[in-house]
């Protein structure tokens, strides 16, 4: 009899035990739930938890609930912004002076480049290795020879036209042929489609090597591609330089078609020369006389 009622009172204790313990974590659910009761609470959590920090490291509870590494996230994206912002107001600066230096120097720019924006879908059976598609061609002003280009950088120009339509032939290509230099190093080359997913970098004049990681630049030789345009970033493999394409860092579902920068031969808009002129007013003038007289 005296077992059976240590028994009995065991029991209730330990309901009520259980009975505490699950108040206790149904309290500090509502506590993180509820926003009002969070925000009132929130200053003596605050201060409980500067009174647990020790050394300069996060307590246990911000390392449990996440908020360590959520105020460290915060700290670096602030520190990024501040860089940003710092990067911003150099090359406004630089913009402002490069502008006023053209104005002195009446230097003659890039002209403004104008061009129409296309949807593009990959194709496997045209006649080159790697085309693409693109949704404008002849009746939105589209000509063969214009440039394809998205956020990342150079995609590929136009060689078959239709009325609305046109194919693309991507630098990926191996029949592909682009004139590229070193934005740092200035080396030149030719750029071509390799079959490993990069591109390829041969014809070389100059002995010098590229640099790791330096952008490649179009150089707008042969009037083919624009001066200028982003191909890729240089990398070394083995005893070659290899280029990583920058279209790949873009978009691939939309593209911006833009003409080529040619610049029109003096033959092709001539100008009269002044001893011409001299002759023609001469001329003019005396057939005035005769017809007077």
């Amino acid at each position: 009899p005296m077992g059976r009622q240590r028994t009995h009172k065991r029991r209730p204790l330990r309901g009520l035990a259980f009975g505490i313990l699950l108040a206790l974590g149904g309290g500090i659910v509502v506590l993180q739930t509820a926003p009002s009761i969070k925000e009132a609470f929130t200053p003596v959590r605050t201060s409980a938890s500067d009174q647990l920090v020790g050394n300069g490291s996060a307590n246990w509870y911000a390392r449990i609930t996440g908020q360590a590494a959520r105020e460290a996230r915060v700290r670096e994206l602030e520190a990024e912004v501040r860089d940003l912002a710092r990067w911003r107001a150099a090359a406004i600066s630089m913009a402002e002076r490069l502008e006023t230096y053209e104005e002195i120097l009446n230097a003659q720019g890039e002209p403004p480049v104008q061009g129409v924006t296309a949807r593009i879908i990959a194709e496997s059976d045209g006649p080159f290795a790697d085309t693409l598609l693109a949704n404008a061609g002849q009746n939105q002003g589209i000509e063969a020879g214009f440039v394809a280009v998205n956020e990342g950088g150079l995609v590929g120009r136009i060689v078959q036209l239709g009325k609305r339509s046109s194919r693309i032939l991507a630098v990926t290509d191996f029949n592909s042929r682009v004139p590229i230099m070193g934005e740092a190093s200035g080396v030149r080359a030719i750029m071509y489609g390799g079959r490993d997913g990069v591109g390829v970098l041969d014809d070389r004049p100059e002995i010098d090597n590229f640099l790791e990681g330096e952008r490649i630049l179009t150089t707008g030789e042969g009037g083919l591609f624009p001066r200028g345009l982003v191909a890729g970033y240089a990398m070394q493999r083995g005893n070659s330089w290899r280029v990583d394409y920058a279209m790949k860092r873009g978009e691939a579902g939309f593209v911006r078609l833009v003409p080529p920068a040619r610049i029109p031969k003096p033959e092709e808009e001539p100008v009269p020369n002044e001893a011409a002129l001299l002759v023609e007013v001469d001329t003019a003038g005396t057939a005035a006389r005769l017809a007077g007289q």
